[in-house]
């Protein structure tokens, strides 16, 4: 029967790969694959030989019209990517959209994923958490992502490539201040890597760079407000800070220091801090 199966890869670790997985991909028409590159490693080392086509963010429209029309002539396809499970934060969502409307038959075969191996290993809070995905390199819209995420109280999880991550450590550090953090870098590969730090703390050590290979951010949500709003304002606050920091003191010891005397955000206060001395 044609269908579309949805196939989760492993994430580095190929042990990981099911044995249904692999029937999937040996019983499939064709697969359709992210990087074809990357899915006939894959193969190789378990001796399938199923045709790939390629599918990804820069030719889906075209190429997922080509792979829905060899569905419906009776084909059945297992879309892959290059690493979890297709459709999160992939394009395979518009492919498996594009079936469902067309009344062709969606079928899973779970695996890997990097969101929630990530959630587990950070040892937050996951009765209810929020998947933000990758973060707009757009400023405009960037900031209005952060802006909707100030008062969010369930963990935050964020995938970020490496090159990426100075800037976004810095945007966690102004918007987040202490809240703790939890980067995970390489997960099920030899070089895996559970980081358990705060933002500011992350900025402060990898704020230059220095880390690589695949991450997957996660934030604590903001705890509950348990103290009445403090008298003193934001600016007097500021004031306080920019004291400290001509004493000697780092942006953010200063800005943690005038939020011990305030009452006020250490992150609200590093933020503003941070806008003014950026150049």
């Amino acid at each position: 029967m044609p269908k579309l199966w949805i196939v989760g890869t492993p994430l580095g670790n190929l042990g990981d790969f099911s044995p249904r997985a692999v029937d999937t991909l040996r019983k499939a028409d064709f697969i359709a694959a992210e990087d074809t590159r990357v899915t006939v490693k894959l193969l190789n080392h378990f001796g399938i030989h199923t045709p790939i086509v390629s599918y990804h963010e820069h030719n889906r429209v075209g190429a997922g019209e080509r792979i829905l029309a060899r569905i419906q002539s009776g084909e059945t396809c297992a879309l892959v990517t290059d690493a979890g499970m297709p459709a999160i934060s992939d394009p395979g969502t518009d492919l498996v959209d594009a079936c469902h409307r067309t009344g062709v038959p969606v079928e899973t075969v779970p695996g890997a994923s990097a969101f929630a191996t990530a959630v587990a290993a950070s040892g937050f809070p996951a009765g209810r958490f929020t998947f933000e995905g990758f973060l707009s390199v757009t400023k405009k819209q960037r900031r209005e992502h952060f802006e909707s995420l100030r008062e969010e109280t369930r963990t935050m999880v964020f995938y970020e490539a490496p090159h990426k991550l100075p800037n976004t450590l810095q945007d966690f550090a102004a918007l987040f201040g202490d809240r703790p953090l939890c980067i995970c870098r390489e997960l099920t590969k030899l070089h895996e890597e559970i980081i358990r730090t705060t933002c500011t703390e992350a900025y402060e050590r990898f704020g230059q760079g220095g880390l690589k290979g695949e991450l997957v951010l996660i934030v604590q949500g903001k705890p509950p407000q348990e103290q009445e709003k403090p008298a003193c304002t934001l600016e007097e606050a500021l004031g306080t800070a920019r004291r400290l920091r001509s004493a000697g003191l780092t942006a953010s010891m200063a800005a943690k220091e005038a939020a011990k005397q305030t009452g006020l955000p250490k992150s609200e206060i590093y933020r503003l801090l941070a806008e003014e001395e950026a150049p």
